[in-house]
Protein backbone atom coordinates (compact mmCIF):
# COMPACT_ATOMS: atom_id res chain seq x y z
CA UNK A 1 0.00 0.00 0.00
CA UNK A 2 1.29 3.37 -0.98
CA UNK A 3 0.60 6.80 -0.27
CA UNK A 4 -0.78 9.06 -3.42
CA UNK A 5 -1.45 13.15 -2.28
CA UNK A 6 -0.47 15.91 -4.59
CA UNK A 7 2.48 17.25 -3.06
CA UNK A 8 4.53 20.64 -2.88
CA UNK A 9 6.80 20.33 -6.99
CA UNK A 10 -28.62 6.97 0.72
CA UNK A 11 -30.09 7.46 2.82
CA UNK A 12 -32.28 5.49 0.38
CA UNK A 13 -35.81 4.89 1.13
CA UNK A 14 -35.71 7.03 4.72
CA UNK A 15 -38.73 8.66 3.45
CA UNK A 16 -42.61 7.78 4.55
CA UNK A 17 -44.57 6.50 1.52
CA UNK A 18 -43.90 8.50 -1.44
CA UNK A 19 -47.30 9.94 -3.11
CA UNK A 20 -48.35 7.94 -6.05
CA UNK A 21 -47.41 11.25 -8.31
CA UNK A 22 -43.36 10.09 -7.79
CA UNK A 23 -42.15 8.30 -10.45
CA UNK A 24 -39.37 5.85 -8.90
CA UNK A 25 -36.79 4.36 -10.96
CA UNK A 26 -33.86 1.83 -10.69
CA UNK A 27 -31.68 1.20 -13.10
CA UNK A 28 -28.22 2.35 -14.43
CA UNK A 29 -26.78 5.87 -12.91
CA UNK A 30 -24.45 7.96 -14.09
CA UNK A 31 -23.27 10.32 -10.76
CA UNK A 32 -20.06 10.93 -8.92
CA UNK A 33 -19.42 8.96 -5.88
CA UNK A 34 -19.30 10.13 -2.39
CA UNK A 35 -15.50 10.39 -2.51
CA UNK A 36 -16.18 14.05 -4.31
CA UNK A 37 -17.56 15.79 -0.76
CA UNK A 38 -14.41 15.68 -0.28
CA UNK A 39 -13.06 18.22 -2.56
CA UNK A 40 -15.50 20.55 -0.46
CA UNK A 41 -15.23 19.32 3.11
CA UNK A 42 -11.53 19.85 3.35
CA UNK A 43 -11.71 23.09 3.07
CA UNK A 44 -14.08 23.95 5.15
CA UNK A 45 -12.71 21.59 8.28
CA UNK A 46 -9.60 23.50 8.25
CA UNK A 47 -7.47 20.83 11.30
CA UNK A 48 -9.13 17.94 8.95
CA UNK A 49 -7.19 15.69 6.75
CA UNK A 50 -9.36 12.82 4.65
CA UNK A 51 -6.94 9.73 3.96
CA UNK A 52 -8.74 7.81 1.08
CA UNK A 53 -8.35 3.69 1.16
CA UNK A 54 -8.82 3.45 -2.76
CA UNK A 55 -6.90 2.58 -5.76
CA UNK A 56 -5.29 5.00 -8.10
CA UNK A 57 -8.74 6.21 -9.89
CA UNK A 58 -9.84 7.11 -6.71
CA UNK A 59 -6.43 9.48 -6.25
CA UNK A 60 -7.04 11.01 -10.00
CA UNK A 61 -10.87 11.40 -9.62
CA UNK A 62 -10.01 13.81 -6.02
CA UNK A 63 -6.93 15.71 -7.54
CA UNK A 64 -8.82 16.50 -10.84
CA UNK A 65 -12.25 17.67 -9.19
CA UNK A 66 -10.19 19.50 -6.60
CA UNK A 67 -8.19 21.16 -9.38
CA UNK A 68 -5.29 20.95 -6.96
CA UNK A 69 -2.52 23.13 -7.85
CA UNK A 70 1.54 21.10 -7.97
CA UNK A 71 2.52 23.76 -6.06
CA UNK A 72 -0.30 22.94 -3.17
CA UNK A 73 -0.55 20.63 -0.42
CA UNK A 74 -4.28 19.59 0.30
CA UNK A 75 -5.72 18.17 3.53
CA UNK A 76 -6.69 14.41 1.95
CA UNK A 77 -4.55 12.00 0.11
CA UNK A 78 -4.95 8.61 -0.84
CA UNK A 79 -3.56 5.30 0.11
CA UNK A 80 -3.10 2.99 -2.56
CA UNK A 81 -4.27 -0.63 -2.83
CA UNK A 82 -1.43 -1.92 -4.66
CA UNK A 83 -1.47 -5.53 -6.16
CA UNK A 84 0.71 -6.51 -3.17
CA UNK A 85 -2.21 -6.00 -1.22
CA UNK A 86 -4.39 -7.34 -3.41
CA UNK A 87 -2.54 -10.94 -3.28
CA UNK A 88 -2.25 -10.95 0.19
CA UNK A 89 1.44 -10.33 -0.10
CA UNK A 90 0.82 -7.65 2.36
CA UNK A 91 -1.06 -7.20 5.61
CA UNK A 92 -3.63 -4.07 4.48
CA UNK A 93 -3.67 -3.12 8.29
CA UNK A 94 -0.14 -3.25 8.92
CA UNK A 95 0.63 -0.63 5.93
CA UNK A 96 -2.33 1.57 6.81
CA UNK A 97 -0.59 1.76 10.40
CA UNK A 98 2.78 2.72 8.73
CA UNK A 99 0.50 5.55 6.41
CA UNK A 100 -0.82 6.67 9.48
CA UNK A 101 1.88 6.64 11.61
CA UNK A 102 4.19 8.49 8.60
CA UNK A 103 1.11 11.14 7.91
CA UNK A 104 0.69 12.26 11.64
CA UNK A 105 4.60 12.58 12.22
CA UNK A 106 4.88 14.46 9.40
CA UNK A 107 1.98 16.61 9.38
CA UNK A 108 0.92 17.08 14.00
CA UNK A 109 -1.16 19.71 13.13
CA UNK A 110 -3.89 17.37 11.86
CA UNK A 111 -6.95 17.13 14.50
CA UNK A 112 -9.38 14.69 12.81
CA UNK A 113 -8.34 12.12 10.49
CA UNK A 114 -11.00 10.52 8.73
CA UNK A 115 -10.28 6.72 7.17
CA UNK A 116 -12.75 7.24 4.21
CA UNK A 117 -13.46 3.90 2.21
CA UNK A 118 -13.89 3.42 -1.29
CA UNK A 119 -15.25 0.97 -3.88
CA UNK A 120 -11.37 -1.01 -3.60
CA UNK A 121 -11.63 -1.49 -0.13
CA UNK A 122 -15.36 -2.19 0.46
CA UNK A 123 -15.15 -4.99 -2.02
CA UNK A 124 -12.03 -6.56 -0.54
CA UNK A 125 -13.76 -6.10 2.76
CA UNK A 126 -11.22 -4.17 4.47
CA UNK A 127 -12.33 -3.76 7.96
CA UNK A 128 -12.03 0.61 8.03
CA UNK A 129 -13.85 0.96 11.12
CA UNK A 130 -11.77 -1.41 13.57
CA UNK A 131 -8.90 0.53 11.84
CA UNK A 132 -10.25 3.83 12.95
CA UNK A 133 -10.90 2.27 16.31
CA UNK A 134 -7.38 1.08 16.80
CA UNK A 135 -6.08 3.65 15.40
CA UNK A 136 -8.07 6.54 17.94
CA UNK A 137 -7.12 4.77 21.17
CA UNK A 138 -3.12 4.33 19.58
CA UNK A 139 -3.40 8.42 19.18
CA UNK A 140 -5.92 9.60 21.27
CA UNK A 141 -5.28 12.87 22.75
CA UNK A 142 -2.95 13.67 20.06
CA UNK A 143 -5.96 13.14 16.93
CA UNK A 144 -9.15 12.23 16.35
CA UNK A 145 -9.47 9.44 14.00
CA UNK A 146 -12.72 8.66 12.49
CA UNK A 147 -14.05 5.96 9.29
CA UNK A 148 -16.78 6.93 6.89
CA UNK A 149 -17.65 5.51 3.60
CA UNK A 150 -17.52 7.36 0.19
CA UNK A 151 -17.84 4.64 -2.06
CA UNK A 152 -19.52 4.94 -5.18
CA UNK A 153 -21.56 1.20 -4.24
CA UNK A 154 -23.43 2.93 -1.27
CA UNK A 155 -23.02 6.20 -1.99
CA UNK A 156 -23.99 8.66 -4.32
CA UNK A 157 -21.70 12.41 -4.94
CA UNK A 158 -22.83 14.85 -1.79
CA UNK A 159 -23.79 11.43 0.14
CA UNK A 160 -20.54 11.75 1.07
CA UNK A 161 -20.76 14.80 3.14
CA UNK A 162 -23.90 13.56 4.64
CA UNK A 163 -22.16 10.22 6.27
CA UNK A 164 -18.90 12.14 7.00
CA UNK A 165 -21.40 14.49 9.06
CA UNK A 166 -22.84 11.89 10.73
CA UNK A 167 -19.92 10.25 11.64
CA UNK A 168 -19.06 13.78 13.53
CA UNK A 169 -22.28 13.54 14.89
CA UNK A 170 -21.24 10.53 18.12
CA UNK A 171 -18.24 12.79 18.94
CA UNK A 172 -20.18 15.71 20.04
CA UNK A 173 -20.27 16.63 23.50
CA UNK A 174 -23.49 16.22 25.78
CA UNK A 175 -24.89 19.41 25.88
CA UNK A 176 -25.60 19.88 29.91
CA UNK A 177 -29.70 18.82 31.00
CA UNK A 178 -30.32 22.52 31.86
CA UNK A 179 -28.49 24.29 29.05
CA UNK A 180 -30.34 27.08 27.36
CA UNK A 181 -32.13 26.72 23.72
CA UNK A 182 -29.13 26.60 20.79
CA UNK A 183 -29.22 26.54 17.29
CA UNK A 184 -27.39 24.44 14.98
CA UNK A 185 -26.69 25.10 11.34
CA UNK A 186 -26.27 22.02 9.85
CA UNK A 187 -24.46 21.12 6.03
CA UNK A 188 -20.74 22.22 5.13
CA UNK A 189 -21.24 26.18 3.59
CA UNK A 190 -18.47 28.42 2.36
CA UNK A 191 -17.20 29.89 5.41
CA UNK A 192 -18.33 33.62 3.51
CA UNK A 193 -22.06 32.92 3.39
CA UNK A 194 -22.02 30.70 6.28
CA UNK A 195 -20.72 34.08 7.92
CA UNK A 196 -23.55 36.16 6.49
CA UNK A 197 -25.79 33.54 8.31
CA UNK A 198 -24.49 34.41 11.71
CA UNK A 199 -24.56 38.05 11.20
CA UNK A 200 -28.27 38.04 10.10
CA UNK A 201 -28.72 35.57 13.43
CA UNK A 202 -27.09 37.68 15.61
CA UNK A 203 -28.88 41.07 14.50
CA UNK A 204 -31.90 38.72 15.07
CA UNK A 205 -31.26 37.95 18.76
CA UNK A 206 -30.78 34.08 18.21
CA UNK A 207 -27.34 32.84 20.38
CA UNK A 208 -25.87 30.91 20.44
CA UNK A 209 -25.66 29.40 17.03
CA UNK A 210 -22.95 26.99 16.03
CA UNK A 211 -22.43 25.18 12.94
CA UNK A 212 -22.11 21.81 11.93
CA UNK A 213 -19.30 21.12 10.18
CA UNK A 214 -17.18 23.83 13.07
CA UNK A 215 -14.45 24.79 11.21
CA UNK A 216 -12.24 23.47 13.69
CA UNK A 217 -12.54 20.09 15.62
CA UNK A 218 -11.92 22.06 19.21
CA UNK A 219 -15.19 23.80 18.00
CA UNK A 220 -17.20 20.86 17.69
CA UNK A 221 -20.24 22.04 19.51
CA UNK A 222 -22.49 20.27 21.74
CA UNK A 223 -25.83 18.82 21.29
CA UNK A 224 -29.14 17.64 23.39
CA UNK A 225 -32.49 18.28 24.12
CA UNK A 226 -32.16 21.74 23.91
CA UNK A 227 -30.98 21.71 20.12
CA UNK A 228 -32.94 23.04 17.42
CA UNK A 229 -31.57 22.73 14.01
CA UNK A 230 -31.45 24.02 10.68
CA UNK A 231 -30.70 21.57 7.21
CA UNK A 232 -28.64 24.00 5.01
CA UNK A 233 -28.54 20.68 2.41
CA UNK A 234 -31.13 18.34 1.74
CA UNK A 235 -29.12 15.41 1.30
CA UNK A 236 -28.68 15.05 5.45
CA UNK A 237 -30.73 12.48 6.35
CA UNK A 238 -28.61 10.27 8.36
CA UNK A 239 -27.15 13.16 10.01
CA UNK A 240 -30.32 14.16 10.62
CA UNK A 241 -31.62 11.25 12.46
CA UNK A 242 -28.17 11.02 14.08
CA UNK A 243 -28.84 14.37 15.67
CA UNK A 244 -32.31 13.22 16.58
CA UNK A 245 -31.19 10.03 18.12
CA UNK A 246 -28.97 12.87 20.48
CA UNK A 247 -32.34 14.69 21.56
CA UNK A 248 -31.96 17.43 18.53
CA UNK A 249 -35.10 18.72 17.04
CA UNK A 250 -35.29 19.57 13.46
CA UNK A 251 -36.80 23.46 12.49
CA UNK A 252 -39.16 22.30 9.54
CA UNK A 253 -38.53 25.14 6.62
CA UNK A 254 -37.55 26.10 2.79
CA UNK A 255 -34.33 25.71 1.90
CA UNK A 256 -32.22 29.06 1.68
CA UNK A 257 -32.14 29.24 -1.63
CA UNK A 258 -33.63 32.62 -3.11
CA UNK A 259 -35.04 35.69 -1.18
CA UNK A 260 -38.01 33.77 -0.51
CA UNK A 261 -36.52 30.18 0.78
CA UNK A 262 -33.81 32.16 3.00
CA UNK A 263 -36.77 34.26 4.27
CA UNK A 264 -38.52 31.33 5.29
CA UNK A 265 -35.78 29.33 6.60
CA UNK A 266 -34.49 32.56 8.51
CA UNK A 267 -38.40 32.63 10.17
CA UNK A 268 -38.25 28.71 11.12
CA UNK A 269 -35.67 29.85 13.82
CA UNK A 270 -37.12 33.51 14.56
CA UNK A 271 -40.44 30.90 15.38
CA UNK A 272 -38.34 29.08 17.17
CA UNK A 273 -36.75 31.42 19.29
CA UNK A 274 -39.64 34.17 19.81
CA UNK A 275 -37.87 37.10 17.88
CA UNK A 276 -40.64 39.38 17.91
CA UNK A 277 -42.34 39.83 13.94
CA UNK A 278 -41.45 43.19 13.80
CA UNK A 279 -38.08 43.10 14.21
CA UNK A 280 -37.39 39.59 11.84
CA UNK A 281 -39.03 42.01 9.01
CA UNK A 282 -36.43 45.36 9.82
CA UNK A 283 -33.62 42.61 9.84
CA UNK A 284 -34.48 40.48 7.21
CA UNK A 285 -36.17 42.85 4.06
CA UNK A 286 -33.06 44.85 3.78
CA UNK A 287 -31.10 41.60 2.77
CA UNK A 288 -34.22 40.37 0.96
CA UNK A 289 -35.10 43.21 -1.02
CA UNK A 290 -31.64 42.75 -2.63
CA UNK A 291 -31.85 39.29 -3.54
CA UNK A 292 -34.92 40.36 -5.21
CA UNK A 293 -33.34 43.14 -7.19
CA UNK A 294 -30.42 41.01 -8.08
CA UNK A 295 -32.45 37.56 -9.09
CA UNK A 296 -34.75 40.46 -11.27
CA UNK A 297 -31.42 40.46 -13.54
CA UNK A 298 -32.18 36.98 -14.79
CA UNK A 299 -36.05 36.64 -14.25
CA UNK A 300 -36.37 38.16 -17.93
CA UNK A 301 -34.13 34.99 -19.72
CA UNK A 302 -35.95 32.58 -17.42
CA UNK A 303 -39.41 33.39 -17.11
CA UNK A 304 -41.77 31.00 -18.55
CA UNK A 305 -38.56 28.90 -20.16
CA UNK A 306 -39.42 24.62 -19.29
CA UNK A 307 -36.49 22.94 -17.49
CA UNK A 308 -35.44 19.19 -16.51
CA UNK A 309 -33.25 18.17 -13.41
CA UNK A 310 -31.71 14.72 -14.29
CA UNK A 311 -30.87 13.43 -10.75
CA UNK A 312 -27.38 14.26 -9.39
CA UNK A 313 -27.25 15.95 -5.95
CA UNK A 314 -30.52 16.21 -4.12
CA UNK A 315 -30.38 19.51 -4.49
CA UNK A 316 -33.02 19.38 -7.41
CA UNK A 317 -36.44 19.52 -5.37
CA UNK A 318 -35.35 22.78 -3.32
CA UNK A 319 -33.80 24.57 -6.66
CA UNK A 320 -37.05 23.72 -8.36
CA UNK A 321 -38.76 25.45 -6.32
CA UNK A 322 -37.01 28.39 -6.04
CA UNK A 323 -36.86 28.55 -10.10
CA UNK A 324 -40.61 28.27 -10.37
CA UNK A 325 -41.56 30.88 -7.44
CA UNK A 326 -39.12 33.69 -8.26
CA UNK A 327 -37.38 33.10 -11.45
CA UNK A 328 -40.35 32.00 -13.16
CA UNK A 329 -39.74 28.61 -14.89
CA UNK A 330 -41.66 25.70 -15.59
CA UNK A 331 -40.29 22.50 -14.23
CA UNK A 332 -41.29 19.68 -16.12
CA UNK A 333 -39.29 17.06 -14.48
CA UNK A 334 -37.57 17.44 -11.29
CA UNK A 335 -35.01 13.99 -10.94
CA UNK A 336 -33.30 13.34 -7.52
CA UNK A 337 -31.58 10.63 -6.47
CA UNK A 338 -33.02 9.74 -3.30
CA UNK A 339 -36.34 11.91 -1.93
CA UNK A 340 -36.65 12.31 1.55
CA UNK A 341 -40.41 13.20 1.56
CA UNK A 342 -40.50 15.40 5.17
CA UNK A 343 -37.11 17.55 4.10
CA UNK A 344 -38.86 18.47 1.14
CA UNK A 345 -42.42 18.62 2.04
CA UNK A 346 -42.71 22.20 1.94
CA UNK A 347 -40.35 22.46 -1.49
CA UNK A 348 -42.66 19.51 -3.13
CA UNK A 349 -46.40 21.97 -1.89
CA UNK A 350 -44.53 24.59 -3.51
CA UNK A 351 -43.78 22.99 -7.23
CA UNK A 352 -46.43 23.40 -10.03
CA UNK A 353 -49.18 20.42 -9.98
CA UNK A 354 -47.69 19.62 -13.35
CA UNK A 355 -44.05 18.86 -12.71
CA UNK A 356 -42.94 15.57 -12.51
CA UNK A 357 -41.16 14.11 -9.99
CA UNK A 358 -38.98 11.21 -9.93
CA UNK A 359 -37.10 9.45 -7.53
CA UNK A 360 -33.86 7.50 -8.19
CA UNK A 361 -32.23 7.26 -12.13
CA UNK A 362 -32.85 4.81 -15.02
CA UNK A 363 -30.68 6.83 -17.54
CA UNK A 364 -31.76 5.34 -21.03
CA UNK A 365 -35.75 5.96 -19.78
CA UNK A 366 -34.76 9.13 -18.40
CA UNK A 367 -33.23 10.98 -21.79
CA UNK A 368 -35.81 9.65 -23.39
CA UNK A 369 -38.17 11.71 -21.50
CA UNK A 370 -35.84 14.64 -22.06
CA UNK A 371 -36.42 13.98 -26.25
CA UNK A 372 -40.24 13.94 -25.77
CA UNK A 373 -40.41 16.88 -23.36
CA UNK A 374 -37.50 19.10 -25.09
CA UNK A 375 -37.16 21.46 -21.98
CA UNK A 376 -35.15 24.62 -23.20
CA UNK A 377 -32.87 23.83 -19.82
CA UNK A 378 -31.73 20.35 -19.03
CA UNK A 379 -29.48 20.03 -15.52
CA UNK A 380 -27.78 17.18 -15.48
CA UNK A 381 -23.99 15.28 -15.23
CA UNK A 382 -21.26 15.90 -16.97
CA UNK A 383 -21.45 12.95 -18.46
CA UNK A 384 -24.96 13.14 -19.98
CA UNK A 385 -24.27 17.14 -21.01
CA UNK A 386 -22.29 16.69 -24.10
CA UNK A 387 -24.11 13.81 -25.98
CA UNK A 388 -27.25 16.02 -24.76
CA UNK A 389 -25.67 19.28 -26.49
CA UNK A 390 -24.73 17.14 -29.21
CA UNK A 391 -28.50 17.01 -29.81
CA UNK A 392 -29.01 20.21 -29.85
CA UNK A 393 -30.48 20.69 -26.04
CA UNK A 394 -29.02 23.27 -23.80
CA UNK A 395 -27.53 21.81 -20.29
CA UNK A 396 -26.66 23.13 -17.38
CA UNK A 397 -23.36 21.14 -15.25
CA UNK A 398 -25.18 19.91 -12.32
CA UNK A 399 -21.77 20.17 -10.24
CA UNK A 400 -21.08 23.41 -10.28
CA UNK A 401 -24.42 24.42 -8.21
CA UNK A 402 -22.47 22.21 -5.69
CA UNK A 403 -18.98 23.78 -5.79
CA UNK A 404 -20.65 27.28 -6.09
CA UNK A 405 -22.03 29.55 -3.49
CA UNK A 406 -25.99 29.34 -3.57
CA UNK A 407 -27.41 29.89 -0.34
CA UNK A 408 -28.40 32.86 1.60
CA UNK A 409 -29.74 36.36 -0.10
CA UNK A 410 -26.17 38.28 -1.26
CA UNK A 411 -25.90 34.65 -3.32
CA UNK A 412 -29.92 34.97 -5.01
CA UNK A 413 -28.39 36.77 -7.97
CA UNK A 414 -25.60 34.26 -8.83
CA UNK A 415 -27.61 31.41 -8.40
CA UNK A 416 -30.52 32.56 -10.81
CA UNK A 417 -27.54 33.91 -13.23
CA UNK A 418 -26.43 30.03 -13.41
CA UNK A 419 -29.37 28.81 -14.63
CA UNK A 420 -29.68 32.00 -17.00
CA UNK A 421 -25.88 31.74 -18.32
CA UNK A 422 -26.49 28.81 -20.32
CA UNK A 423 -29.70 29.98 -21.90
CA UNK A 424 -27.84 33.55 -22.86
CA UNK A 425 -24.81 31.47 -24.51
CA UNK A 426 -27.35 29.05 -26.34
CA UNK A 427 -28.75 32.37 -27.93
CA UNK A 428 -26.00 33.99 -28.58
CA UNK A 429 -24.30 30.92 -30.76
CA UNK A 430 -27.63 30.75 -32.52
CA UNK A 431 -26.75 34.44 -33.65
Amino acid sequence: MSITQTLPANGSDCAPVLNKGVLRERGQREVFCGLTGIVWLHRKMQDAFFLVVGSRTCAHLLQSAAGVMIFAEPRFATAIIEERDLAGMADCHDELDRIVDKLLTRRPEIKTLFLVGSCPSEVIKMDLAKAAQRLGTEYAGQTRILNYSGSGIETTFTEGEDACLATLVPEMPVARPDAAQELLIVGALPDIVEDQFLRLFAELGIEPVHCLPARRACDLPSVGPNTRYLLAQPFLTETALALEDRGAQRLDALFPFGAEGTTAWLRAAADAFGVDEMHFNRVVAPGRERAKRAIAHSRERLEGKRITFLPDSQLEVPLARFLATEAGMIPVEVGTPYLHRQHTARELELLPESTRISEGQDVDKQLDRVREDKPDLTVCGLGLANPLESEGFTTKWAIELVFSPIHGFEQAGDLAELFARPLRRRDVLRV
